[in-house]
């Protein structure tokens, strides 16, 4: 052991050693040395200064409008973004830990893929909720509110942020404020962390609240599962649909699926109306045509198939448009993370419901109403057999040609007009100003309608005369001759009546002027029946065009639904692909 040094030996050697500590702070090494004696000299180092600096030019870029940073444009957009890396940046410079985020882990699938880990992340969208401060949101029609501590926490991080800004603004003055001292280290410290700590309270919050009010947005579609997932438990345990159908339970749980799908329709559906007064009894009826379609082929009378080939096709639209929905709440059940709580940004609901609401409105408009459907029914067998008789108008129907809209209303009134009682729900739903109600009818079983559509009646049965007279001069005039193969749909109607309808039909669908060869017509219609003949087709293309132009959205449902009839089988519309939300 050393012996003690004289107290003069022991002044040399502090003397000595402050000389050493201060040629140490003289060589700029000195700072680690204060920071061990716990005097910071609170100056950034050179990594540091250059975080801040790209921080300061990083602000200088952002786009602000009325005293906020503006992110609704790309420009902004950018510049905010590229600021908040900034920040991010300095932080770690100034080697600041995050403050926890632990809290991301109770968060969805949706918002864990935004926020993987426990890094800062600072996202726009969420400081852009902090500036708006919207205590109420909108989705699918709905009002949600975010609580008052929501918006407590909105305005802690707006403060951090401006305080922030001034501290940049210290660090470069602009020319117009006066030179401050530059702030020093622990300032920029103090400020990042308030900054993190109010954006992580504000997150942890505004995430969660979301979260909730998508919870509840997407409650129409878990409703409507829940009550498909009741259908499909009562059709296990019962495989006969008589029973089915016949049971309280089963027709209650349709009844819920079908209210469902119709408040879905409302709030998601922007393709169309968007209807919710379609109810289940749509469906019911469709079933009821369906099993009345299959006992009549089962009969197998003549002609039947054809008579019953429209209002297969409208009632299984409805039935099947109604399982195509089924399916989709099915398989997205599995999934249901990946519904957009926006429902009408999901395009699998939204195709499903747009097929749904169109089926579902020809079906209460024409299905519900057998008068309509048997129109309907009557027009399409009425096409089929024509087509043997004009041969151009299968090509039309084939090609969904653009002349065949033209050549329909001529059919449809060349029918009225041949049979009014028969038809005149059908035109009346087109032109209902051309008819009077039931109560100022005399009587109902006679078709009243105004003077102008009286007249064109009248038109109607002169040139007819006029036709039966030339073929019973004339019966085997080539003009009037009906074809062998074309069978007419009103049997009981005498030969030179159908005669001069099979004549008035092909003029219908060649057009107003005659497009025979020359020569042709003349040799059977002369004189006074060939002007009367002229005149009515004339006067029948333009009532042909008030069909289509009074009420265009109406005669587009009807012409629509003559031309899927006239189309063959309708294509499946659980069409095999990969399943869209």
């Amino acid at each position: 052991q050393a012996a003690p040094l004289p107290e003069g030996g022991r002044r040399v050697r502090q003397v000595a050693f402050a000389g050493k500590v201060r040629r140490h702070v003289a060589t700029g090494g000195g700072r680690m040395f204060r920071k061990l004696l716990g005097k910071d000299d609170d100056s950034l180092s050179m990594a540091e200064e250059a975080a801040i600096t790209r921080l300061v030019a990083a602000r200088r870029n952002l786009v602000a409008e009325g005293g906020r940073v503006n992110t609704k444009s790309e420009v902004g957009f950018n510049a905010c973004s590229q600021f908040l890396d900034c920040v991010d940046a300095a932080a770690k410079a100034l080697r600041l830990d995050p403050v926890p985020r632990s809290y991301r882990l109770a968060f969805t699938i949706n918002y864990r893929a935004l926020f993987p880990d426990e890094a800062r992340n600072y996202r726009v969208d969420v400081l852009e909720a902090s500036v708006e401060q919207y205590a109420v949101i909108w989705v699918n029609g709905d009002t949600f509110e975010f609580t008052a501590e929501a918006m407590r926490r909105a305005e802690a991080l707006q403060r951090a942020w401006a305080e922030l800004g001034a501290l940049i603004d210290r660090h470069v003055p602009p020319p117009t404020l006066p030179q401050t001292a530059r702030p020093t280290r622990s300032e920029w410290r103090n400020a990042l962390v308030a900054l993190d700590c109010s954006w992580a309270s504000f997150e942890h919050k505004y995430i969660a609240e979301l979260i909730a009010i998508e919870e509840q947005a997407r409650r129409l579609v878990v409703q409507a599962i829940e009550h498909e997932r009741a259908m499909q438990m009562l059709e296990a345990k019962h495989h006969d649909d008589a029973v089915l159908h016949s049971m309280p339970e089963y027709r209650q749980e349709l009844g819920k699926l079908v209210g469902c799908i119709a408040h879905l329709n409302s709030v998601a559906n922007f393709r169309r109306k968007g209807r919710d007064d379609l109810k289940v009894e749509v469906l019911f009826d469709a079933m009821a045509t369906l099993r009345r379609c299959e006992v009549a082929q089962r009969s197998g009378e003549c002609g039947v198939a054809a008579l019953y080939e429209a209002a297969q096709t409208l009632a299984r639209d409805v039935v099947e448009s109604f399982l195509a929905i089924r399916e989709y709440l099915r398989e997205v059940e599995r999934c249901l993370e990946r519904i957009d709580p926006h429902l009408c940004n999901n395009l699998g609901l939204v195709a499903r419901l747009v097929d749904w609401e169109e089926s579902w409105e020809i079906g209460t408009r024409y299905v519900q109403h057998e008068a309509l459907l048997a129109c309907i029914c009557d027009l399409v067998a009425e096409v089929r057999s024509v087509q043997r008789l004009v041969p151009a108008l299968a090509n039309m129907c084939e090609d969904c040609d653009v002349e065949l809209f033209m050549v329909l209303p001529r059919i449809i009134w060349l029918r009225f007009l041949s049979q009014p009682m028969r038809y005149a729900g059908l035109v009346k739903m087109i032109l209902p100003h051309r008819f009077k109600s039931l109560e100022e009818a005399a009587d109902s079983s006679v078709v009243v309608c105004d003077s102008d559509l009286k007249e064109l009646l009248d038109r109607f049965t002169v040139a007819k005369a006029l036709l039966c007279e030339t073929w019973a001069c004339g019966a085997d005039s080539k003009e009037l001759r009906r074809p062998s193969s074309y069978r007419p749909l009103c049997d009981k109607e005498d030969a030179p009546v159908q005669a001069a309808l099979d004549f008035l039909m092909r003029r219908a669908i060649i057009g107003p002027t005659c497009c025979q060869p020359k020569g042709e017509t003349s040799r059977v219609l002369t004189g006074e029946a060939q002007a009367v003949v002229d005149d009515f087709v004339r006067e029948l293309e333009r009532w042909s065009m008030e069909l289509q132009r009074h009420c265009p959205e109406d005669w587009n449902q009807c012409s629509a639904i003559l031309v899927q009839c006239l189309s063959g089988p309708p294509t499946p519309k659980r069409a095999p692909g990969p399943f869209r939300v």
